[in-house]
């Protein structure tokens, strides 16, 4: 039976597509009243609006036929910015040739996407946000859960360019601009050329084959102006002047091997010279280095509350300068996940494309995230909680940073009138909806 639901919500999808794309307002007005006369001439006995029916049927018809005539032979060129913004409008610059023997006139061009229609295993297994709110029928079927996986993976308010008169062999330069609506991977097929039939009832469309691909960021709160208190600790690592991550330090000189040194520190050029081994020093290094801890357990999904988490993680990475100090990113997905960004480790800008894929996790998880955390607690100076629940597992990690030293803020996102009755005065809620009232009082 979900095989058959699938199999219909893929043909009505399929249909549906097709006749946004092909008909024009003017194209609808005309199937809507030639949908209305039929529904209402049904006894041909009683009433003449069959004819209206008829009419505007061959109408329809006539302006499908001649838009099928219609021909464009484009090579066009996207300049792409290299991120977008999710929530904020993304406008770019497309150039085409005319490499067809005719000159283009009264058509528009329009961003094609990836068919964004989810598999079957994704769509049964899915779930949409506050989706245990509908009746059992909107559940068994699915349909409001297929059209929310549709729409998170298509932008909105796509706009059109208008060609010009396009002579054989000119180009033009067109802009045109898209909404992402959530963060995450866009995918783009190509372009569409679109004119009106003489009627101006149907379009003929052609296509061309364009691929690209354009990451869309979480969007950003702007975040109150806050200095991140700590002291400098010793980082057994050292701040990395390479770009590799590990136990790289800063080289100080060369000495005679010791008991117990480790054999990674041998310099073996110096060992071949001089008969003797020779190790590596390095300098001990102090500096502030702070954790920003993402809570994504959550039963229901992407919802408000996560994505709105997720923005405020966006936040702080977008804000906090890593040029004198190291920022860690740790959440759940899959297994604990850490980032570091600052010198000779990433650029805030791929932590951001690392939080544009965040996805929910399993709440029970977070115990791991929290032994992770409360494992790098000697060396943080300060630690940001971003949480989506209070119980007793979060209550010991706040407790356990606090214990060692380090300065915790703790952010609890939640719903208005969800928050835990036993949560502590100093966490700060924020509800979704109002992050940016809630955040003033950081300061």
């Amino acid at each position: 039976m979900k095989r058959f639901i699938y199999r219909a919500l893929r043909i009505a999808s399929t249909l549906d597509h097709w006749l946004r794309e092909r008909l024009t307002p003017a194209g609808w007005l005309a199937l809507g009243m030639a949908a209305a006369s039929a529904a209402a001439g049904l006894d041909t006995n009683q009433t003449v609006t069959y004819r209206a029916f008829t009419f505007l049927a061959a109408l329809l018809l006539l302006s499908w036929i001649a838009s099928l005539f219609f021909r464009a032979r484009l090579v066009a060129s996207r300049d792409l910015p290299r991120y977008a913004t999710a929530g904020e409008r993304c406008v770019y610059r497309v150039v085409v040739t005319n490499r067809g023997q005719r000159t283009l006139a009264g058509a528009s061009l329009l961003e094609r996407f990836r068919d964004p229609r989810p598999a079957y295993e994704e769509w049964k297994r899915s779930r949409e946000p506050g989706e245990e709110r509908r009746n059992w029928w909107d559940r068994s079927v699915g349909y409001f859960r297929w059209r929310w996986l549709i729409e998170r993976r298509l932008p909105r308010d796509a706009e059109p360019g208008e060609i010009a008169l396009l002579a054989p062999g000119e180009r033009q330069e067109l802009r045109l601009a898209f909404t992402p609506r959530r963060r995450g991977r866009i995918e783009m097929a190509g372009l569409t050329v679109g004119r009106s039939d003489a009627l101006g009832l149907v379009r003929g469309l052609a296509r061309v084959p364009l691929a690209a691909r354009l990451i869309a960021l979480p969007r950003r709160y702007r975040l109150p102006e806050m200095v991140l208190p700590g002291r400098r600790k010793f980082q057994p690592g050292g701040v990395s002047l390479a770009a590799s991550v590990g136990d790289s330090e800063e080289f100080l000189a060369l000495r005679d091997y010791r008991p117990g040194d480790p054999l990674q520190r041998v310099h073996w050029k110096s060992y071949a010279r001089t008969g003797k081994p020779v190790v590596k020093e390095y300098q001990d290094e102090f500096f502030e280095r702070h954790a920003l801890v993402l809570d994504t357990g959550s039963l229901r999904g992407e919802d408000a509350a996560f994505e709105d988490a997720v923005a405020l993680a966006a936040s702080f990475v977008y804000t906090i300068d890593t040029h004198e100090c190291l920022l860690d990113l740790l959440f759940v997905d899959a297994g604990v996940r850490a980032y570091t960004a600052g010198r000779g480790q990433i650029q805030s800008a791929q932590m951001l494309e690392v939080l544009a894929a965040v996805a929910p996790s399993a709440p029970a998880a977070f115990a791991e995230l929290a032994r992770a955390v409360a494992g790098r607690r000697d060396s943080l100076s300060s630690v940001i909680l971003i949480l989506l629940g209070w119980d007793e597992e979060r209550r010991k990690l706040a407790a356990a940073l606090q214990a060692s030293g380090a300065e915790v803020h703790a952010l609890l996102v939640c719903a208005k009138g969800a928050r835990p009755v036993d949560a502590p005065a100093w966490v700060t809620t924020l509800h979704p909806g109002d992050i940016e009232q809630g955040l003033a009082r950081l300061q």
